[in-house]
Order: structure tokens, then C-alpha cells, then sequence
């Protein structure tokens, strides 16, 4: 069985830096760049404690970049970019992402995680520290903006705590009406024997 079936992705260690340097040489990137931003690398294992495949997150208040996607075997790009992309996406939602850029140019991006060119307005919002606005530029929006997850669930909870106290309520007058309910059958179970009460007094004097 091929072992990189099973393998699994994380973010990059002190630990993967030898066999990054090995991949970005390959692709003739700067390790020397690169290494400085070690932790905004996802990494594919190889199954055997190397790394099969690369790419970096890096981000820009709530934007972010990937770049520098990198593999030691390109005949196992159709099995382990989709798991990059994977990781990738969870890193961009605990990140509180809103877009996501790229240069890269492989199909995937476009055909399968769904980036497109990115339309003027958007390249106006492409933050410096990634590049120049121009072509070549593909974009994906994460969410919309003021799509707060925090907010979201701040107002849930509070929909949550008003539905609460609509059925306690409800609960509550139900409980009183089944309360009188009782108390009225008792009067008139009362009325009722003492009138039969009187009715026998009655027949009896």
C-alpha cells in the first residue's frame, strides 16, 4: 500500500525544515527566504517521517496568501493537494480569514477549491505585503465581511436563552391554568356533595 494513503497533514515544525530546504531547492525557491517563515507552512508526510508536500498560509490581518506549493514526487500531486487544501481551509477558519490569494497555477485551484480571477475591486483590497495588484492574481472569498462566527454565536445563544424563557413561561401558565383546573373541579366536586348532602337531609326529615 502506498504510504502516503495514511499520511496525514499538519503545520510545519523546526523538525520538517531539512526536508522543506530539500523541496524548495528542488523547485529552485529561496530556503534561505522560506525558512523565515517556517511556521506558515502546511506540510503532507510521506508516511516515513519526511515530508511528501509543501505549501505556505501566510496572512495579512484577514487575508491570506499560499504560495511556494512544492512536492517531492509529482506523480502524487492528485492525491495530496486536495489534503493540503484541507488543512489549509481549517487553518483559514481559526485564523478568521476572509479571502484567500494565489499565484499558483495549477488547475486544482481553479477546477477544485474554486479561486478565480480576482475582479479589480478585490485587487484594490490585495494587502502590500503580498505583492503587486496585477495579473495573474486568483482570489477565493472565505466568507463574507462582518461574517462574524463569534458574533453569530453570541446571537444564537441569545435565541437560545429567549426560546428558553418563552417555554418556562409557557410551562408556567400552564401549570396555573392546570392548577385552577383543579381547584374548580374540587369546588364543584364539593358543591356537588354537599348538595346531595341537603338532598338527603331533606327526604330524611
Amino acid at each position: 500500500m502506498n504510504p502516503l494513503i495514511r499520511a496525514g497533514t499538519r503545520r510545519a515544525t523546526t523538525d520538517d525544515l531539512e526536508g522543506l530546504k530539500a523541496l524548495w531547492q528542488t523547485e529552485g525557491f529561496s530556503a534561505g527566504e522560506l525558512g523565515k517563515q517556517l511556521t506558515d507552512f502546511q506540510v503532507a508526510e510521506d508516511g516515513k517521517g519526511g515530508v511528501a508536500a509543501a505549501i505556505a498560509l501566510q496572512t495579512a490581518g484577514t487575508q491570506g496568501r499560499l504560495h511556494s506549493e512544492a512536492f517531492a514526487d509529482f506523480g502524487q500531486t492528485d492525491l495530496l493537494r486536495p489534503r493540503l487544501w484541507s488543512q489549509l481551509q481549517r487553518s483559514a477558519r481559526n485564523q478568521g480569514l476572509l479571502r484567500l490569494w494565489t499565484r499558483e497555477t495549477a488547475p486544482f485551484w481553479r477546477k477544485d477549491a474554486g479561486f478565480k480571477e480576482a475582479p479589480r475591486e478585490w485587487l484594490e483590497e490585495l494587502p502590500a505585503a503580498f505583492g503587486a495588484a496585477g495579473p495573474g492574481w486568483l482570489a477565493l472569498r472565505l466568507r463574507e465581511e462582518g461574517a462574524d462566527p463569534a458574533a453569530l454565536d453570541r446571537q444564537f445563544a441569545l435565541f437560545k436563552i429567549a426560546e428558553q424563557e418563552k417555554r418556562d413561561k409557557a410551562l408556567r401558565r400552564a401549570g396555573l391554568l392546570r392548577w385552577a383546573g383543579t381547584v374548580i373541579a374540587a369546588l364543584i366536586f364539593a358543591f356537588g356533595f354537599l348538595l346531595l348532602l341537603w338532598l338527603f337531609h331533606q327526604r330524611s326529615r
